[in-house]
């Protein structure tokens, strides 16, 4: 019988309706402003008492707050207005110091019993609602440092082989290479070896002094300005990395000029996590235990407090093995005891460089492994605020195990306090080591670029349109145009539960998406309306008019928006930013109102003029 779906089909689109409904549904429930507490590390915890103390500097400030949380090891507090976060951060900063880290965030309001579900708010571009700002400063000094240091080790080496003696080779508060010879043939030849072999080098001066001839080098202005950039374009694709890892939707990292980088973070929620992860600056070393007695030795401490209590420390050598850079990927586990570990995969330099260090009568000695933190200090021991914040660098051990056999590329790092420790390790290993320290100059909320008006304008041009539209069709083609109308609702829920389960994030642009995709959902439905209207003219009964207007019509249809479909794919793929925005919402419309206008309206034609004798059509 012609225009009849089989109750299944009736059941399944109610289901996917449903599914509709109960995803876009938490559109509705506006977030709350909140600031979001969390320790400097993965095992720092906020406790009950930190919470009293959070509360009582928020009183002291008359800041209003409406509920203080307290999830594992994050608290909470939801404010009553945005204009109210920046004065609590301060207050919170203020009483808490440089132990915690103190985050704006947005706390979400969707109910339990749909968030248990899977379903969340569609995520808004920071045209919109806004989201975090974060302002980095790469330490490219730094960079340098280690550079010229790495130069003095190269250098000392050459000249041996050189039989050139020397008395001391050093690095100056000015970061340039002076080296003391005992004869002036030996200076020459260092002069040389420069020359030929350190051509990022240049002699800037020599001296004469009580018998001790000196040599002066620096590294020229076109190898610090290639080193400075190659240290921000590292910091700028690890923080890129990085973001991706916390699963930011459309994120903005891009450098500032020579040495910033900007962090924009659209509609994100846990901005502690996203500070945290983000501002870690962390890198690990791979060195053998010194032997006894040996002069090139450093003491470190171990990050287990309870491992530290017990040894007091251990001596490792001063020359590194490996360095975190030659990670090529790393991923948390846990051992045969149930204890967390990170498995770790070298690239091939590294892995040669780590096999030629365990091998032979390494065998049997220990590898440590150290961890090497920088931290940010700006209050002084007495909890005065400093002028200036002082970069801390922390150096500990995480492992220290017996060498069993030869190393390769694959290994694994063990003695992690616990899983979230080893899961932030490894992710800070696999998005890459930072070349250079950063710290923050700024951070702040993005309000609504475009100006509230604007957003007013975007979203009542959605209203607007969709007014027309529906006029439009309950006018020109009655009961047909009021399936339509019901059609193209649906297809609005649809599309935006789909942008909310995709984590797909809504911009300015992605509203005129919406609009486009409306006239898009509405065109199919005039199509296949114009092709029943000439298949009654044409003199066909109307249930084969009905039959043959939206059979025939498909094939049009398809081909239309197969078209588009691979317009909006290449606009995602080449554009960036709004034009993403745009394309996204038009991709997620086309598959809707590809459903809705075709499945959807002809199963309401079909309730109502289907498998019975209807002589005229209201159309």
């Amino acid at each position: 019988m012609l225009n009849r779906y089989p109750l299944w089909k009736y059941l399944l689109i109610l289901v996917i309706v449903g599914l509709g409904f109960l995803y876009a549904a938490p559109n509705l429930y506006a977030p709350d402003p909140a600031v979001q507490i969390s320790g400097t590390s993965s095992t720092s915890v906020v406790t009950e008492r930190t919470l009293k103390k959070i509360t009582r500097a928020l009183a002291a400030k008359n800041i209003e707050y409406f509920d203080e949380t307290l999830n594992d090891k994050t608290a909470l507090i939801r404010l009553r207005s945005k204009d109210q976060q920046n004065s609590a951060k301060t207050a919170i900063k203020d009483a808490l110091g440089d132990d915690y880290i103190v985050a704006l965030n947005l706390a979400s309001t969707t109910p339990s019993w749909m968030a248990s579900a899977g379903a969340q708010p569609m995520k808004l571009g920071l045209d919109l609602s806004g989201g975090v700002h974060f302002l980095m400063e790469v330490d490219t000094a730094s960079v340098i440092s280690t550079r010229m240091k790495s130069f003095v080790s190269e250098l000392k080496s050459q000249l041996r082989e050189a039989g050139a003696r020397y008395k001391s080779v050093e690095i100056d508060k000015d970061l340039v290479l002076v080296a003391h010879f005992e004869t002036e043939a030996a200076r020459t030849k260092a002069s040389g070896l420069l020359r030929s072999q350190f051509q990022q080098l240049q002699k800037v001066g020599e001296e004469e002094s009580a018998g001790v001839f000196s040599l002066r080098a620096a590294m020229t202005e076109q190898a610090v300005d290639e080193l400075e950039d190659y240290a921000v374009g590292q910091n700028l694709g690890t923080l890129r990395n990085r973001v991706n890892e916390l699963g930011v939707s459309e994120p903005i990292v891009q450098r500032q000029g020579s040495n910033r980088i900007v962090v924009e973070l659209p509609g994100v929620q846990d901005t502690s996590e996203a500070k945290r992860i983000i501002g870690k600056t962390a890198n690990l070393e791979f060195r053998l235990e010194a032997r006894d007695g040996s002069p090139l030795r450093e003491r470190f401490d171990y990050r287990n407090s309870e491992q530290q209590l017990r040894t007091g420390g251990a001596f490792l050598e001063r020359a590194v093995v490996i360095k975190g850079d030659r990670v090529a990927g790393a991923q948390s586990s846990f051992d045969e005891n149930g204890l967390p570990q990170v498995n770790i995969n070298l690239d091939s330099k590294g892995g040669t460089q780590m096999h030629r260090a365990t091998r032979g009568e390494n065998i049997g000695r220990r590898l440590g492994v150290l961890f090497i933190e920088y931290k940010t200090r700006t209050r002084n021991s007495r909890g005065e605020v400093l002028e200036k914040p002082i970069q801390l660098i922390e150096r500990k051990i995480i492992s220290l195990a017996t060498i069993q056999s030869a190393l390769g590329v694959q290994f694994r790092i063990t003695g992690l306090d616990d899983p979230a420790e080893a899961s932030e390790l490894a992710l800070l290993l696999r998005s890459g080591a930072l070349a250079a320290p950063m710290h923050f100059v700024q951070e702040s909320t993005i309000g609504p670029s475009l100006g509230a008006d604007n957003i007013r304008l975007g979203v009542k041009s959605v209203q607007l349109g969709l007014l027309l539209v529906l006029v439009f069709m309950l006018f020109y083609y009655r009961v047909f145009g009021f399936a339509a109308n019901v059609a193209l609702a649906v297809n609005l829920v649809l599309l935006i539960a789909f942008m909310s389960l995709l984590g797909a994030t809504l911009t300015l642009p992605g509203i005129a998406g919406i609009v486009l995709t409306v006239g898009m959902a509405v065109d199919a439905n005039v199509l296949i309306f114009s092709r029943i209207k000439e298949e009654l003219a044409n003199g066909l009964p109307t249930q084969s008019a009905i039959d043959s207007g939206f059979n025939r019509a498909f094939t049009t249809i398809l081909d239309a928006n197969i078209t588009t479909f691979i317009v909006a794919i290449i606009l995602y793929a080449v554009g960036t930013g709004p034009v993403q925005g745009f394309a996204v919402t038009l991709a997620i419309g086309i598959l809707t109102s590809m459903f809705t206008a075709i499945v959807g309206t002809r199963a309401m034609i079909n309730l109502i003029y289907g498998g019975r004798t209807v002589n005229k059509l209201w159309i």
